[in-house]
């Protein structure tokens, strides 16, 4: 019944006029609601296989860098709503080299029905979208990290139950930092950010999270000391310290002493904290095998609730009648 009723409205995509996904904040008004639905359909087994709000659409996939979790989690979940995936490597296309940004913009429009872009420059993707007729989501820049945030705060609401603590962030002032202060500013969510001097997030950023949490009421703070950051946190989060692209930066990783999420941190923490990464993890350099494989640990539910997150985006953006529909089933 399910697919029959959801199938008449596939065609009616709503919207004229599209939404892009350059950095969490985007989709601010909806944030709670594309979660909510994400986990929704990841717990209903039903959806999971007769629900194809894609079906006939081609979602193309842009990658500068390489990938795993993006590249399955946006190929599997366009599958499974029943679309097309194209996956576009460096190799592939002559992005910003033999043609210009815009004209690829234009001629992936005429093509595609969504464009997927993980690139260096945060300018790039926003010209692409700035370009492109059909929706555009970011799939990581050097600013932002939207679907990455996305998939965290979803796994934040679905351990809400026991946490008890704010957010604590552990490690560089980056891409992935400055989505989840913004999605936890969004939700209402309190979230304290350690970083050494020189390393902090991007003053922008922080001050629209600063913004958004005086409407919400989340208590934002920065400081230099991992072990307040992480004082009766309910979940602790950290990244590489040296990102993608970053191999260059001589003597980055010293100033990261002191900074490694072990046993000894965690022990601030609330009992119940959930430990979060947004992998690939360097063991024994960010965080330790003890840490990262505690029953404390969601890093692979995060990893998995990529692709559901992605997934409500997806649908949200592309066919919002059919996303529309089925949020009212709920």
């Amino acid at each position: 019944m399910l697919r029959m009723g959801l199938q008449e409205i596939l065609n009616m995509r709503g919207s004229d006029s599209k939404i892009d996904l350059l950095a969490i904040d985007d989709l601010s008004g909806r944030l709670s609601e594309i979660i909510d639905w994400a986990i929704r359909i990841k717990n209903d087994e039903e959806a999971r296989y007769d629900f194809k709000p894609l079906d006939g659409m081609t979602v193309g996939s842009i990658y500068e860098k390489p990938s795993t979790r993006t590249r399955v989690s946006f190929e599997v979940g366009v599958s499974r709503l029943g679309g097309q995936p194209l996956t576009l490597l460096s190799g592939d296309i002559q992005l910003g080299t033999s043609e210009t940004i815009a004209d690829t913009a234009a001629v992936l429009s005429r093509y595609m029905d969504c464009i997927t872009y993980r690139c260096f420059g945060h300018g790039d993707v926003a010209e692409l979208a700035n370009h492109s007729t059909v929706p555009v989501i970011n799939a990581l820049s050097d600013m932002h990290h939207p679907c990455q945030a996305a998939a965290d705060m979803m796994t934040i609401v679905e351990n809400s139950d026991k946490m008890n603590g704010h957010v604590a962030w552990v490690g560089d002032g980056n891409n992935v930092l400055h989505d989840l202060v913004l999605g936890c500013a969004i939700l209402g969510y309190d979230i304290i950010f350690a970083t050494p001097q020189g390393f902090e997030p991007d003053k922008s950023v922080i001050s629209r999270a600063l913004e958004i949490a005086k409407k919400t009421g989340s208590k934002i703070k920065g400081v230099t000391d991992p072990k307040v950051a992480v004082e009766g946190a309910g979940a602790i989060y950290t990244d590489v310290f040296v990102s993608m692209g970053e191999e260059h930066m001589d003597g980055k990783m010293r100033s990261f002493d002191g900074f490694q999420v072990n046993e000894e941190l965690v022990s601030d923490a609330d009992d119940d904290y959930i430990f979060m990464h947004c992998l690939p993890a360097h063991r024994g350099e960010e965080v330790t095998d003890g840490v990262i494989d505690s029953p404390n640990s969601v890093v692979f539910d995060q990893a998995e609730n990529r692709m559901w997150a992605q997934m409500s985006i997806l649908t949200l953006l592309c066919n919002e009648v059919a996303w529309e529909t089925y949020w009212e089933l709920r």
